[in-house]
């Protein structure tokens, strides 16, 4: 055996930009990610889908929160339920994902029930997705893949900028983002080391499309890097957040995607009581990373974090028509109060040496999880008046009575140890991967503590990954992957659900034009989903849809993406996905084949951003997208259709010195249209015309 010591990641010095897995995008294209293998590996040798936006297109598309920064990403349905202001919602190749796939830096932030977490586009370098199994680096996750948020770290060189901006709704923010290096005190003639800074924020206020519901969020979030030696890191990151706002409509199929006797409803129509309704977060976490060269070939990584969320939801929801002739729906009491904590820790060794021809990078890691939420439930029916559409009528205050549905606390502890080897022997890259995870699972009553339920799981979960780089630029590859999640929450029954599993097969070429500044995808696969959490098709004795695991879900289909910084002037995004999405095994032999509901099976869309960089336009900047999305079905039975939708965007900015000024317009047309319906009775309107006017400076 042999050291590789041409291959080791020694620190860079005097030398130009040097793209990181942590680090900026230049323009739209990424080359190396961290997110497939946990190593900073080019993406054009890592055998499975990866797609990377970074903070420059965030920018320039001026996403409002985390899901309209997917929008154009292949594989991806963002925002499943349109104008929601208080979660972010996705799927990835027709699953939903937002619970248990999204990770910040490498870390799951896992939630169940209401104690969703809530990132900031501001605070985001770049935004990662991984599509496909994950399991087997990160234990616990979507089968059909994950987001990895990359957090803005404390820059090298001095940053100062500060950014205001409203749009037409009222909703205004004032935002920063301040940082660099810090002097430190020489001792014994000899510089100590390097310390350096950041802290993001921003403070967002207003109105919404929806009357009485108001989007707020505050956040600030500072973190700070040292840098004793060139062979060692330590960066704490630390952010807390608020949000207030409140739940949108649970509105019917009838007056929404079609027309009921007086027409439709309109998309400012709410449907609780601002008396009575509020979705309030409050969200603090804390964590570091740490990195430290041991020898040339070997480093060691060790990742942290706790964070902690309360969160209250409260109001009337919409339950589909009263009398749909005089235009009334009929409403139920609701309360949620959860409150929840996670705690990660994930250790790394990256052992980088060669056996003859074959060069390893091989990662041993041992990670452990805890998390537990405090849920509390409770709900009424036939206690709030039906609201009239055309003429509601607010200023009503019904508390709720009876003892709660859901009064848990819930507590997971997940240990698991993980090992790959990438080995590379002249253009192929052989990536494999497994993993053990040992699960204990409990459900306490909250109100005598006493156990009443437990679950202990393992599980092993496997991948392996072959791709071959040839010297043109093309690199086809082929991969399999096995997941296991042993997801928290409870069924309908109140019982603690089965651990999910998954399987995937994919194959797919990746094309990198030698002197093109871009890539381009395509991916076909067959990804298997076993006992899938989905909302009940009927309701339960009391009238409350809540959710069953179903036998098996498979998902089919085909991606294609291209990104390029085509020209120094024109930056361009494509993407393609068509996947047949089915039930494939489940006790009620009539959904076996049906699509499940909230799911197009088709996505297309295109952005393309033009900023003259001479003459007399200098500075001046124009873009624009298309996106297509692909109709969906309200009911489990396939019958009643959400139709497609085509929607447009637009941007146009002006840079002159240190200011920049641009108009982002969301959804150009104002297409009214319905993002989806997760039953007949709880159908979500889209985002209607969303202008936003912003300028910011730098210094």
């Amino acid at each position: 055996m042999q050291t590789a010591n041409s291959r080791t990641p020694r620190p860079q010095r005097n030398v130009g930009v040097v793209e990181t897995p942590r680090g900026p995008v230049q323009g739209y294209v990424a080359h190396r990610s961290s997110s497939g293998t946990k190593t900073n590996t080019p993406i054009m040798e890592t055998p499975q889908s990866v797609s990377v936006i970074g903070a420059e297109q965030i920018r320039d598309q001026k996403p409002n929160k985390l899901d309209e920064v997917l929008r154009y990403t292949a594989g991806v349905r963002a925002g499943t339920f349109g104008a929601d202001t208080r979660n972010d919602w996705w799927l990835i190749r027709g699953f939903k994902s937002d619970d248990v796939g999204l990770f910040l830096d490498g870390m799951q932030l896992f939630y169940t029930s209401y104690a969703s977490w809530k990132l900031q586009p501001p605070n985001m370098e770049r935004v990662e997705v991984l599509r496909g199994p994950s399991a087997v680096l990160y234990g616990g996750s979507s089968p059909s893949g994950i987001v990895n948020v990359i957090s803005k770290m404390p820059p090298t060189e001095p940053v100062r900028y500060i950014e205001t901006g409203v749009n037409n709704f009222g909703n205004a923010y004032v935002g920063f983002d301040v940082g660099g290096p810090v002097a430190t005190q020489p001792r014994d003639g000899k510089q100590d080391g390097k310390l350096f800074y950041r802290v993001v924020g921003q403070v967002q206020n207003g109105n919404t499309q929806v009357n009485f519901t108001p989007d707020n969020n505050y956040f600030i979030a500072p973190s700070f890097t040292w840098k004793p030696d060139a062979d060692t890191t330590f960066t704490v990151l630390a952010s807390a957040s608020k949000q207030d706002t409140r739940g949108i409509n649970f509105l019917p199929y009838q007056g929404t995607v079609t027309n009921a006797p007086f027409g439709k409803i309109p998309t400012s129509f709410f449907v609780g009581d601002p008396n009575v309704d509020k979705f309030t977060r409050e969200q603090e976490m804390l964590g570091y990373q740490f990195e430290r060269n041991l020898t040339d070939d070997l480093t060691f990584r060790q990742n942290a974090r706790f964070a902690h969320i309360d969160l209250t939801y409260r109001g009337f929801v919409g339950n589909g028509w009263d009398n749909i002739n005089t235009a009334t729906m009929g409403r139920y009491n609701w309360y949620a109060k959860n409150t929840a904590n996670q705690a990660n820790l994930d250790n790394q060794l990256e052992y980088r040496f060669n056996t003859g021809p074959v060069k390893h990078t091989m990662l041993f890691g041992i990670d452990l999880k805890g998390y537990q939420i405090d849920d509390y439930q409770a709900f009424n029916f036939g206690t709030v008046p039906p609201i009239n559409v055309f003429n509601p009528a607010y200023g009503l205050d019904i508390p709720l009575t009876g003892a709660p549905f859901r009064n848990f606390l819930l507590t997971q502890k997940q240990a698991g140890t993980y090992i790959q080897d990438q080995m590379k022997l002249g253009n192929f890259t052989l990536v494999l991967s497994g993993r053990n995870d040992w699960v204990a699972t409990t459900q306490a009553a909250r109100d005598t503590g006493a156990n009443i339920a437990q679950r202990d799981d393992s599980r092993f979960s496997g991948r392996a990954g072959l791709i071959y780089n040839f010297d043109n630029g093309i690199a086809p590859y082929v991969s399999y992957a096995t997941s296991y999640n042993p997801i928290i929450g409870l069924n309908a029954s109140n019982q603690l659900f089965l651990p999910e599993t998954g399987q995937q097969a994919e194959i797919g070429v990746k094309v990198a034009p030698k002197g093109f500044d871009g890539y381009f995808t395509a991916s076909l696969f067959d990804l298997k989903r076993q006992n899938v959490p989905t909302t009940a098709v009927t309701a339960d004795a009391a009238g409350n849809f809540l959710q069953n695991q179903t036998g098996e879900v498979t998902s089919r289909g085909i991606e294609l993406e291209a990104v390029a910084n085509a020209t120094k002037e024109l930056k361009l995004i494509g993407a393609f996905t068509s996947y047949h999405l089915f039930t494939s095994k489940d006790l009620d032999q009539s959904l076996i084949g049906k699509t499940p509901t909230n799911t197009p099976e088709m996505l297309i869309s295109g952005w393309a951003d033009y900023t003259f960089k001479d003459g007399p336009l200098e500075g001046f900047g124009f873009g624009g997208g298309v996106r297509y999305v692909g109709s969906s079905w309200a009911d489990a039975a396939n019958t009643l259709e959400v139709p497609a939708v085509v929607l447009g965007d637009l941007a146009v900015h002006y840079e002159w010195q240190n200011w920049r000024t641009a108009i982002n317009v969301l959804n150009l047309t104002d297409k009214i249209y319905v993002a989806s319906c997760a039953s007949a009775s709880s159908c979500f309107y889209g985002d209607r015309r969303r202008v936003t006017a912003s300028v910011s400076y730098k210094w």
